[in-house]
């Protein structure tokens, strides 16, 4: 019988899932904010150059984006 993995997908939206909270934890500790969206311009830059100096592969870049999108959606 060949291995097989019923449902990988939810494993990856866990995991997805993960990442971004702990992205948005991480972002939210440092510019002392409640909510993502209520970061200014400026810092979202701050945190997307930090982006930048990742490896593209890191499995934080999942994080990253999912973040800037949420925050784009009300600031843009």
């Amino acid at each position: 019988m060949s291995f097989e993995w019923n449902r990988i997908h939810k494993w990856e939206e866990n995991i997805e899932r993960d990442v971004t909270d702990a992205v948005e934890q991480q972002i939210m500790e440092h510019y002392s904010v409640d909510d993502i969206t209520t970061l200014t311009e400026e810092q979202m830059n701050e945190v997307m150059a930090f982006r930048e100096e990742l490896n593209e592969y890191s499995v934080m870049q999942w994080g990253f984006s999912n973040i800037y999108s949420q925050w784009e959606m009300e600031n843009m």
